[in-house]
């Protein structure tokens, strides 16, 4: 089974700290058996964060502060009209973190289908993409952690928010691709909260599975 919280969502935006550190606190919980497996649900204030892999170049061109944080991946933005999930799971033994990447890739396509977003994964690179008049464009970021066996960190789709924080930065590294919203994509406006019961299914169908 899976826990899943609603941690904040338009207009109660979650600064990305407290975030984080409300990460931190369930994450240990989880490792401590204290509690289930958990899916945090959010919208973040605007924020720039940077996956270890981040490099100089990457980092946006108008001075804007990033947060540096321990996740896999590099830069990206976070924002009103973005869902952030954050699954703090316990992995099977051997861990398998590319695994982990790859079943949370197959949960987002499932529920964003819902919505009429034909997603796909694009060989070598991790997230959800889609095609667009001038080639491929990600939706959908992802970028993890483990530790002690549980997970932190996860995955952003982007809903109805502006592309323009994007702009300024290289999105995770990539520069023969773009981004979009799954509101772009569709031609009708999509918000965090309209996809929540969408990937409150596909989780809870996933980890009732995995718990039987």
């Amino acid at each position: 089974m899976i826990d899943i919280h609603l941690a904040g969502l338009a207009p109660l935006y979650v600064p990305y700290l407290d975030g984080w550190a409300h990460q931190r606190r369930i994450h240990a919980e989880v490792v401590a058996d204290e509690r289930p497996d958990t899916l945090l649900l959010l919208e973040h204030e605007a924020v720039y964060t940077a996956g270890k892999r981040t490099e100089e170049h990457e980092r946006p061109d108008d001075g804007t502060p990033v947060i540096d944080v321990d996740r896999g991946g590099k830069i990206t933005w976070h924002g009103p009209g973005q869902l952030v999930g954050y699954p703090i799971v316990r992995l099977p033994e051997p861990i398998d973190v590319v695994a982990h990447v790859r079943r949370l890739e197959a949960l987002l396509i499932e529920a964003l289908r819902e919505h009429g977003v034909d997603g796909f994964r694009v060989e070598g690179r991790s997230g959800v993409w889609v095609r667009r008049p001038l080639g491929v464009d990600k939706v959908a970021a992802i970028g993890v952690r483990v530790e002690k066996g549980v997970t932190m960190h996860g995955f952003a789709v982007n809903c109805d928010n502006s592309l323009a924080g994007f702009r300024h930065i290289v999105p995770c590294g990539i520069t023969d691709a773009g981004v979009t919203t799954v509101s772009e994509v569709i031609g009708a406006d999509v918000s965090p909260a309209d996809l929540v019961p969408a990937i409150e299914r596909v989780f809870r169908a996933e980890y009732a599975a995995v718990a039987a």
